[in-house]
């Protein structure tokens, strides 16, 4: 894994790298592309796709089965939405919020449950997309479009009042605030589903029989609450993006 970016081109300076292991590469041109990291992704994908397109093929009036899961996981998420980022603005977030948290969730599941291991590469192996800090990084700045965009499309240019409110001096603070909320998403992710990938390899390769299993059950809880923290995370910071002064010192 490399920081900054996915793709390392002969333009680009890493300001810095953190390397865990071997990695497998594609090169096409000058573009040096993570390949495990696209070949797991894909797979979550393409998953969550199937899961979708099974659950809405013979919709019923009175949901059963895959259906009724689904429409579950719906509600769900409006839920979400609805708490975070207010009534009124937001069903048109829906979708993003609930993109977010289905890949994040799958993929950290997809970790826990799939042996990635048993498929070889030439290079490196296969693991959960969300172990990767480029696809952590990837999800926080798509958060961070998010919420500008959401800001912008709700107050245009007054958007940058949000900067000097309740008084210039909190200029350069919201400013920091704006590198380390990507920051913190990316890194808490990161950091704790590679964490738990590690502990339970630990534990397989020193007692490989009964005790990494409830080591296994505690990574499951916790990849579906990381899910949960990041999606719940983008929905604040895109209401809160949205939400006029007045209605700051309404809710305080």
């Amino acid at each position: 894994m490399t920081i900054p970016t996915l793709l390392h081109t002969n333009f680009l300076l890493p300001l810095a790298e953190l390397e865990v292991g071997e990695h497998f590469y594609w090169q096409i041109g000058s573009l040096r592309l993570h390949g495990q990291v696209f070949l797991t992704s894909w797979f979550v994908i393409i998953a969550l796709v199937l899961l979708s397109v099974l659950a809405g093929r013979n919709l019923q009036r009175v949901p059963s089965g895959l259906q009724n899961v689904m429409e579950y996981v719906l509600d769900f998420i409006r839920d979400l939405a609805k708490t975070q980022i207010g009534e009124k603005e937001y069903r048109p977030w829906v979708p993003f919020i609930g993109t977010l948290f289905l890949f994040i969730f799958f993929s950290n599941w997809a970790g826990a449950l799939i042996p990635w291991k048993l498929i070889q590469l030439p290079e490196g192996e296969l693991a959960a997309p969300t172990s990767d800090i480029n696809t952590t990084v990837a999800l926080a700045l798509l958060t961070s479009l998010a919420y500008f965009y959401a800001g912008f499309s709700r107050k245009g240019l007054g958007y940058f009042s949000n900067y000097i409110h309740p008084t210039p001096i909190m200029l350069p603070f919201k400013i920091l605030e704006d590198f380390t909320k990507p920051l913190s998403l990316s890194f808490r992710l990161f950091g704790n589903i590679l964490a738990d990938e590690l502990v339970v390899a630990v534990l397989v390769l020193l007692v490989p029989i009964f005790v990494p299993l409830p080591a296994m059950v505690l990574g499951l809880f916790t990849s579906a609450i990381q899910a949960l923290i990041f999606a719940t995370l983008a929905a604040a910071y895109i209401g809160e993006a949205m939400e006029e002064h007045g209605e700051e010192a309404h809710h305080d």
